[in-house]
C-alpha cells in the first residue's frame, strides 16, 4: 500500500497534468476555430450552423420527395435522427485526415501530444453536430413537426456511442493517412458508399430478414436504431445490440491508438 504522502503527491501530479491537458486542448480548440472559421462575419457560429444547414437541406429533400423509409413516423423526425447520426461518423475522419502534417510545428511543444491534435478536431465536430441536433429538435418540436424524445437517456447514450465510434474511426483514418496517401483519396468516396447502408435512410425492420442480418454487421446502424428507439419508443421496432457496438468501439479505439503511435514516429515525413 502506498503511503499517504506518496498518494498525495501522485494526486497533486494528476491535478497538474489534468490542468495542463485542459489548457492544451483549450488552446488547440481556439486555434482550430480561428483557422477554420476566422474572425469575420459570424465566425465560429459556422461550427453549429453548417451541420444545421446540411441537415435542413436533407430534411427538405426527403420531405419534398416523400421518401419511403418503412414506417409511419414523421419524415422530419426520421431525417433529423438519421442524417444527424451520419455527421458523427462521416465528418470526424474527414477533419482528421492530414491533421498531423498540417500541425507539425505544434508538436515541438512538449505539452502537445499527437492525440491532442485529433481530439481538438473531434471535439469541434462532436460539439457542432450535437448543438445542431439539439437545436433542430427543439425548433421542430415547437413547430409541431415532431415530438420530443420519449427516452432522453437512451437518446443520450446512443449519441455518445455514435460519437465514440466516430472519434475512434477518425483517429484511425487520420493516423493511416499520415502513412498511406491513398487513405486520404479513398475515404471520401467510401464514406458516401457507406451512407446508404448506415441506417440513416431506412429502418432495419423494414428490410427483408436476409438483408437485415447483413446490414446489422455495420456498427453504426446499431447506434442509429438505438437512437430512434429512444426518440420514437413503441412507434418503431428497432434492431440493435449495444454490446456489439461497444465491442466495435473498443477494438477500433485500440487499433486507432496503435496506428497513431506508428504515425507519430515521424509525423513530418513525406510519403
Amino acid at each position: 500500500m502506498p503511503s499517504k504522502g506518496r498518494l498525495a503527491q501522485e494526486l497533486t501530479l494528476l491535478r497538474k497534468g489534468s490542468k495542463t491537458q485542459v489548457r492544451v486542448l483549450g488552446a488547440l480548440l481556439i486555434r482550430e476555430m480561428l483557422t477554420r472559421y476566422g474572425r469575420n462575419n459570424i465566425g465560429f457560429l459556422w461550427l453549429f450552423i453548417e451541420p444545421m444547414m446540411f441537415t435542413l437541406i436533407i430534411t427538405a429533400l426527403w420531405t419534398a420527395t416523400r421518401s419511403i423509409h418503412g414506417s409511419n413516423i414523421p419524415i422530419v423526425a426520421f431525417a433529423l435522427t438519421g442524417y444527424s447520426s451520419v455527421l458523427m461518423w462521416r465528418n470526424m475522419p474527414g477533419r482528421c485526415i492530414g491533421a498531423l502534417r498540417s500541425n507539425v510545428p505544434l508538436l515541438f511543444h512538449r505539452q502537445v501530444k499527437l492525440v491532442d491534435v485529433y481530439i481538438s478536431r473531434i471535439m469541434l465536430e462532436f460539439l457542432g453536430a450535437s448543438v445542431s441536433f439539439v437545436t433542430l429538435t427543439i425548433i421542430f418540436s415547437l413547430l409541431d413537426m415532431m415530438q420530443l424524445p420519449e427516452d432522453l437517456l437512451q437518446v443520450l447514450g446512443a449519441w455518445v456511442l455514435l460519437g465514440w465510434f466516430g472519434a475512434s474511426l477518425a483517429i484511425l483514418v487520420g493516423s493511416l493517412s499520415e502513412r498511406f496517401e491513398l487513405v486520404s483519396k479513398f475515404w471520401p468516396p467510401l464514406s458516401y458508399i457507406l451512407f446508404p447502408f448506415s441506417g440513416a435512410a431506412f429502418l432495419v425492420d423494414a428490410l427483408p430478414s436476409s438483408l437485415r442480418d447483413v446490414v446489422l454487421y455495420l456498427p453504426m446502424i446499431h447506434g442509429v436504431e438505438m437512437l430512434r428507439e429512444g426518440f420514437f419508443g413503441s412507434a418503431v421496432k428497432s434492431h440493435y445490440d449495444v454490446q456489439y457496438l461497444l465491442l466495435w468501439n473498443l477494438i477500433l479505439s485500440l487499433f486507432a491508438l496503435s496506428q497513431l503511435q506508428l504515425a507519430g514516429q515521424d509525423p513530418s515525413e513525406e510519403e
